[in-house]
C-alpha cells in the first residue's frame, strides 16, 4: 500500500465502518465492459478477437490486420474509461443484489485503473444509482482488502472476476469468501484456474443469496 499513496488516501476514508464488508469488483463484475468494448473498438477502428484472455495480442486495426502494441492497448482502454458512460450499463441482477444488502454490509467498489479515470466513474456510477464507495489502485488488491478490513476481523466477501486479483486477496485475507462471477462466462474457456476454496458463481441472481450468508447476514 505504501506504493499507492492515493489508494491509502482513500481507504483511510473509509475506515470507521464494522459492518460485514463486501468488496466487488468493477469491470465485468458490476459494470458490463468486454461486451461494449468490442463496440467501442469499432468505432475506433478496430477488431477484437478473443482468442485469449487478454487484450494485447487480440486486437488488430480493422483497415490493415495488424496486431496493435501494447502502448496502444493502453491508450485505447484510456480512451474507453474516458467514454465509460457512452458503453458500460450495470451487470443483470447487480443492482438488485445490492439493494437487497441495504445496509446491513459495508459495500466498496475496488476497480484497478488508473487514478485519473475515478471521477468519470464515479460521476457514472452515480447516474446509474450506484452510490457506494469507489476506491481506486493501481496496485494489487490484496493489501487494499486487508486494510480496508481493519483489525476487527470483520467478515469480508470479495467479488472479481480475474484469477489473480482473487489470489491477491486469498493471500492477503486468508478467511476471506472469494466469488468468480463473470458478466460473461463463454470467456471462461480462456482463464487459468481460480484458486481453491473460491465460490464460482454464473451470475448475480446465483451469488446474491451466497454472498448474504458468507457476510452472516
Amino acid at each position: 500500500m505504501s506504493d499507492d499513496p492515493e489508494t491509502a488516501r482513500q481507504i483511510e476514508e473509509l475506515m470507521a465502518d464494522d459492518r460485514p464488508l463486501l468488496v466487488l469488483d468493477v469491470d465485468d463484475v458490476l459494470l458490463e465492459f468486454i461486451r461494449p468494448f468490442p463496440n467501442f473498438l469499432r468505432a475506433r477502428g478496430y477488431d477484437l478477437t478473443l482468442a485469449s484472455f487478454q487484450l494485447t495480442g487480440n486486437i488488430a486495426e480493422t483497415a490493415s490486420g495488424r496486431l496493435i502494441e501494447q502502448p496502444e492497448v493502453t491508450a485505447l482502454l484510456g480512451d474507453f474509461f474516458d467514454a465509460q458512460a457512452d458503453w458500460q450499463s450495470i451487470t443483470e441482477g447487480a443492482a438488485e443484489a445490492l439493494t437487497e444488502l441495504g445496509d446491513r454490509a459495508q459495500i466498496i467498489l475496488l476497480t484497478a485503473m488508473p487514478h485519473r479515470h475515478r471521477a468519470v466513474r464515479r460521476a457514472h456510477l452515480d447516474t446509474l444509482g450506484v452510490s457506494y464507495p469507489l476506491l481506486t489502485t493501481e496496485m494489487a488488491k490484496g493489501p487494499a482488502v486487508a486494510k480496508l478490513r481493519g483489525k476487527g476481523g470483520r467478515p469480508v466477501v470479495f467479488v472479481d472476476d480475474q484469477p489473480r486479483n482473487l489470489a491477491s486477496v486469498q493471500n492477503a485475507v486468508a478467511d476471506a469468501e472469494l466469488f468468480h462471477l463473470m458478466a460473461d462466462n463463454s470467456l471462461r474457456a480462456f482463464l487459468p484456474p481460480v484458486p481453491d476454496d473460491v465460490i464460482v458463481v454464473q451470475d448475480w441472481h446465483e451469488a446474491a443469496p451466497k454472498i448474504t450468508s458468507a457476510l452472516g447476514l
